[in-house]
């Protein structure tokens, strides 16, 4: 009996330490600088993410400020309601109770979610998040707690599609992802995974054909700093959400809607209109100033991912760099020749934007106008 008791002391001066450490750290919170969309807030979401009440390594409150500290808007916990190694018994909306005071102190808004685990394919790994009990999702049969979730209004997602462990020499969709989406469960699909520290090609394609909102998230396990070296630049995978406010249920109406942009690695994966939009609002145009035919151009990257641009076929005309990256948070220069005897006070320039991916292997075509001032 005092060994089993020595443990559990173990354990929880443990978790206060890990608490108590999390708390002293959340003091500095990363501005991302993303911009706002015409129309929508851009949200930053991580909706794939594990405690100790399934296999994860941390307390529900250190998901909560490690997403503060790295400049995150909204997150949803995860945990797998079949595989719990650690805390095997219990409430599955535990993890969500235990950190929603923390959350609402940050102003981080917590989604309550969790994960439907089954080890083979198919169906493999999906998580449904807008829950608003995890209880129910404890089924037998994975299609009834698919159901179950659906019928609470879920929001449900095809977890790893790529991941070696289930699909080992090739991606592939099932049959029964087919009745999922003819079933109205599943919703959306991840693009990009920390579990895998990988991009889905297959997966951004069928984002595209069978219209699902594509997903970025981590799906982490570890201490977030264990997997990420952010004193090297590193950052976490994300979902960028466009939505018309910050509430619950404005967030839930973007992810039906398709209005997302994964996030991962420096590179943005999603549909061409929310991409564009996003370039758009991300690159500042500083000054445009005109001497003869030659356009002087400063320009200026607010955020915390390089723009990386390509100058496109089409510019035959005109003389300007072959390749620009402008470094987060940055300005830059450069020069513009437009042809001999230009008049125009202003001039289009095609470019490709080559980390945004508008689909595996393609990347983001823009005519942007730079207009000089008097």
């Amino acid at each position: 009996m005092w060994h089993v008791n020595l443990i559990s002391k173990a354990f929880l001066f443990v978790v206060f330490y890990c608490v108590l450490l999390s708390d002293v750290r959340s003091q500095s919170r990363t501005d991302l600088g993303i911009p706002d969309i015409p129309g929508y807030k851009t949200i930053k979401g991580d909706f794939h993410m594990h405690t100790v009440f399934s296999d994860g390594k941390v307390w529900p409150t250190t998901r909560v400020e490690e997403a503060w500290r790295e400049g995150l808007d909204v997150i949803a916990i995860t945990d797998h309601i079949e595989y719990r190694p650690f805390i095997k018994e219990g409430d599955h909306n535990i993890a969500y109770d235990l950190a929603k005071p923390t959350a609402d102190r940050l102003g981080i808004m917590l989604i309550k979610g969790s994960e439907i685990t089954r080890r083979e394919m198919p169906p493999g790994h999906l998580n449904a998040i807008f829950l608003t009990d995890a209880n129910e999702l404890e089924k037998d049969d994975w299609r009834d707690a698919l159901r179950a979730a659906r019928d609470q209004g879920a929001f449900i997602f095809w977890n790893h599609p790529g991941w070696s462990r289930q699909q080992k020499d090739t991606t592939l969709w099932w049959d029964e992802h087919s009745w999922m989406l003819e079933n109205n469960l599943m919703h959306g699909i991840e693009v990009a995974s920390g579990l895998d520290q990988a991009y889905y090609p297959e997966a951004h394609i069928w984002a595209l054909e069978k219209g699902l909102t594509m997903m970025g998230t981590t799906d982490i396990h570890n201490p977030i700093g264990m997997d990420y070296n952010f004193a090297m630049g590193e950052k976490r995978a994300m979902t960028l959400i466009f939505a018309k406010e910050f509430t619950e249920s404005a967030l839930r109406d973007a992810l039906f809607a398709k209005r997302t942009v994964a996030c991962y690695q420096d590179n943005f994966y999603g549909n061409q209109e929310y991409l564009e939009a996003l370039f758009k609002a991300s690159l500042q145009i500083q000054e445009v100033h005109k001497r003869g035919n030659r356009f002087s151009v400063k320009v200026y990257n607010p955020t915390s991912i390089p723009i990386k641009i390509l100058k496109a076929p089409g510019n035959e005309d005109k003389d300007f760099f072959r390749w620009l990256t402008i470094a987060p948070r940055a300005y830059d220069n450069f020069t513009i020749v437009a042809p001999e005897g230009a008049t125009d006070d202003f001039v289009d320039v095609k470019w490709i934007i080559e980390n945004y991916k508008v689909s595996p292997g393609k990347s983001l075509p823009v005519i942007m106008r730079l207009e000089a001032k008097p």
